[in-house]
């Protein structure tokens, strides 16, 4: 599809997810938003932050369906305390807490990461939030994974919600995944109280090998070659210990892989599994603004491979596409084909690091590069 001519003034969506560790999606929407106007000052801008499961579920789902946002403290991947947030809407089965895993777990909780810290990651403060939802007597928690820097299996959130990994002798395994290596059994159960989970995954990567959470997602916890085999090795002793303890094979299950394996965890659970991006897309009336528009921009830190599978640009893109919209993606990076992307709806990606010149240069003042950017998309794309 070649730009589009104006005709008349147009309205354009701004739904992004956030930029890595950063721009928040907030702060993404603001600045793409602030480039358009500034490169197609007629066009009007309709701005829908969003996320799908990983940094930024939270704030976007309160924005969206109101409700109490609950400020606690956690333990945090390497023991630490760190402050999360979860939010409590009342809805007729009797309340939903919605969790952000990252929130207790994520990534920018270890701004350096190397391979040691990849090895002793736990999801500990997961089980800690999902804790509270149940203490505060709500049915179900739906809890979003992505941007984990955890490679445990859940087992962290299995030994704060009452069942702790023993080894041989029966001795209570310390936290983080290199522990499950030695893992054989669990002392204690999981205490629920009737809470039903929902595991909102951003991916569908499998637990274990080749495609799986240690060998995909583990390099970019701090893991090296040495450190992934061990989470891998550890991970497939943890999946017996799930199989024999709750009856539930979760190897092959897609997105038992996501969040470090926490989705392995939730799965075992008995947990329901749902896109992220596609449970955000409901919950925030996505279709209902994408009815009221001519063009949709959407975009996150790096758009590549894995945004192809569940991520929440290829539900926007998918929305579009719906009804005939053509959709763009503005990144922080991109290595997506054109192909690839055009397949998933997409009819341009743009990159801020190659707008900017540099990779560098897009990171020292990411607001600035990609309203920028967003500028003189506008002027090919917008008003004139």
């Amino acid at each position: 599809m070649a730009c589009l001519t104006r005709l008349t003034d147009m309205r354009i969506l701004v739904a992004p997810d956030c930029f890595g560790g950063t721009l928040t999606a907030r702060e993404a929407s603001e600045a793409i938003a602030a480039g358009w106007r500034s490169g197609a000052p007629d066009d009007e801008i309709v701005i829908r932050p969003l996320a799908d499961g990983g940094p930024g579920f939270v704030e976007v789902l309160s924005v969206a369906l109101g409700g109490t946002v609950h400020e606690t403290t956690v333990t945090g991947p390497l023991g630490e305390p760190v402050t999360a947030s979860w939010l409590e809407v009342p809805d007729a089965a009797g309340g939903t807490a919605y969790i952000e895993s990252a929130q207790a777990n994520g990534l920018h909780l270890i701004p350096e990461r190397d391979p040691s810290s990849a090895l002793r990651a736990s999801s500990r403060g997961v089980g800690e939030l999902i804790a509270q939802a149940r203490d505060a007597g709500l049915r179900r928690a739906v809890v979003g994974l992505g941007g984990s820097a955890s490679t445990d299996g859940g087992a962290g959130m299995f030994a704060a919600l009452g069942a702790v990994g023993v080894d041989v002798v029966g001795r209570a395994l310390v936290d983080g995944g290199a522990a499950l290596r030695d893992c054989v059994g669990l002392l204690g159960e999981v205490e629920l109280g009737g809470l039903q989970l929902v595991a909102a995954s951003d991916v569908e990567n499998t637990l274990l090998g080749e495609h799986g959470a240690a060998r995909v997602f583990g390099p970019q916890k701090g893991a090296d070659a040495v450190a992934v085999e061990a989470l891998d090795a550890a991970l497939t002793s943890w999946a017996e210990v799930l199989a024999s303890a709750t009856g539930r094979d979760v190897r092959e299950l897609p997105s038992a892989g996501a969040a470090g394996g926490l989705g392995a965890g939730l799965l075992a659970l008995g947990a329901e599994v749902e896109s992220g991006a596609e449970l955000v897309r409901r919950l925030t009336g996505l279709d209902t603004a994408l009815d009221t528009v001519q063009l949709a921009v959407t975009g996150e830190g790096s758009f590549d491979w894995q945004s192809l599978r569940g991520k929440l640009v290829t539900a926007v893109a998918r929305g579009a596409a719906e009804r005939g919209l053509p959709c763009l993606v503005l990144a922080g990076q991109v290595s997506v084909g054109k192909r690839e992307a055009g397949a998933a709806g997409v009819e341009h990606s743009y990159a801020v690091a190659e707008h900017a010149g540099s990779v560098a240069a897009a990171f020292a003042d990411p607001a600035g590069t990609l309203t920028a950017m967003a500028a003189d998309v506008a002027r090919q794309w917008g008003g004139r």
